[in-house]
């Protein structure tokens, strides 16, 4: 006996389908316009290495999102027209399936949400002078507000979220090369004033990987509507390698511009960037970089929503969501989900290996999809153990410089995960299909 959540799934069907620029690219390309990702993007990385090596980690960072955590959950979708939660049920069984991938995406999606509750307050507060710091009165209430007002429309009206979303993604798009030409004159004059190079190259296929690697998983869900493989290939590239380069390297570059310009510019995030540039362009962009945020905060919601009701369909889904985003809220008021590259790392830690025996599975399967597996299959639980472990490592009270060479972790997440999921489904740790 199949669970609900496979046998009440339904694939999508081909006539329903769109070509890869209408779906994969805009929606992927919208997660790295998100003002979260490239907010820290030059912390511990433009001082420690030339642009020139920044941007070719970048680079390398994009294309491993697309082969390693993207291609084959896209793939899968694709094949199948089914979602992740019912394609991940070989890699972890029918059992298995209810909480890796079922509800650990939606309990990382109140992570994300606390994320997005916690940049959109703060960019909402800068651009009307007031104080940015969590945990004040102001803070709790813009992020009260925030925080249920998008968990509502994400629950209630993601249509018409996603009617906007090109917009939206277009006014951060032209915002990002707005702040790089203002800052882009003082890019001659900058300096390494730290040089470890290898150290930055690390932190930002981590940082840049860490924050893709749930989005990654998701291909599954976006691949179903892609019409054919020629569409899973051009959607990942355009939207995720392009969208990677663009998006992270004008922010890194801007950041590097302005403190050149601005000797007395002390910070490297972004936000300090649009403070240097100062009047009321630096207001407007705070207030339309917050107001871009809505899409990531809705399709957040939603994501949990449907994690939620379908592993808990007992539980009302506007209930479970609520429930969650009170979670994301207090973490956004207290100031913890400001702790991005932190973050980020657990959420390699915990999907890289996801991805990792995924793509083990479709190898030894044959390059398609082996259907559920009944009851838990261990292969992938093991693969998932230790592919942690290797990614969280650098939380670890271990040497500085022992955690700098464990970097970037996510990946060794990935190839732990792969090659632990091999080596336990010869062993026959992988159950048979289910009936």
């Amino acid at each position: 006996m199949l669970p609900d959540y496979i046998t009440k799934s339904v694939p999508v069907p081909q006539e329903k389908r769109a070509p890869w620029y209408v779906n994969t690219a805009p929606s992927y390309a919208g997660i790295f316009l998100w003002v979260a990702f490239y907010q820290a993007i030059a912390v511990g990385t433009v001082n420690r290495a030339g642009l020139g090596l920044c941007i070719l980690a970048l680079v390398v960072a994009g294309l491993l999102s697309y082969a390693l955590f993207y291609y084959v959950p896209g793939m899968l979708g694709m094949k199948t027209g089914y979602p992740l939660y019912v394609v991940g049920s070989s890699t972890f069984g029918t059992r298995g399936g209810f909480l890796m991938p079922g509800l650990l995406m939606g309990v990382l999606q109140v992570g994300w949400f606390a994320v997005n509750t916690y940049f959109s307050t703060f960019y909402i507060l800068n651009g009307v002078g007031a104080d940015p710091r969590p945990r004040t009165l102001l803070f709790a209430v813009i992020a009260i507000v925030w925080g249920y007002t998008m968990a509502y429309v994400g629950v209630k009206g993601i249509q018409y979220v996603a009617r906007a979303a090109l917009l939206l993604n277009a006014i951060a798009f032209l915002m990002v090369l707005i702040v790089f030409f203002k800052t882009s004159g003082g890019l001659a004059q900058h300096t390494v004033t730290d040089p470890n190079p290898f150290i930055a190259f690390t932190i930002l296929v981590q940082t840049v990987i860490g924050f893709f690697a749930t989005a990654g998983a998701a291909g599954a869900d976006f691949g179903m509507n892609s019409r054919n493989a020629r569409d899973v290939r051009l959607g990942g590239l355009v939207g995720i390698a392009l969208a990677i380069v663009y998006a992270g390297g004008l922010p890194l570059l801007s950041v590097a511009g302005a403190r050149a310009l601005n000797p007395g510019l002390q910070a490297f995030t972004y936000d300090a960037v649009l403070s240097s540039i100062g009047g009321f362009v630096a207001t407007a962009m705070f207030i339309l970089f917050a107001v871009a945020s809505i899409v990531p905060a809705c399709f957040c919601a939603f994501i949990a929503a449907n994690s939620f009701a379908t592993m808990m369909p007992g539980v009302p889904r506007i209930s479970s969501t609520m429930a969650g985003v009170t979670v994301s809220i207090v973490l956004a008021i207290t100031g913890v989900a400001e702790n991005l590259i932190g973050f980020f790392t657990i959420v390699g830690a915990s999907f890289g290996p996801i991805c990792g025996a995924m793509a083990a599975d479709y190898l030894l399967s044959g390059r398609r999809w082996a259907g559920p597996r009944a009851g838990i299959n261990w292969a992938g639980y093991g693969a998932w153990a230790l592919g942690f472990l290797v990614g969280i490592l650098p939380f670890l009270p271990i040497p500085e410089d022992l955690k700098s060479s464990l970097q970037p972790a996510v990946v060794y997440s990935f190839i732990t995960g792969f090659l632990v999921y091999v080596i336990l489904a010869k062993a026959g740790l992988e159950p048979k299909g289910a009936a």
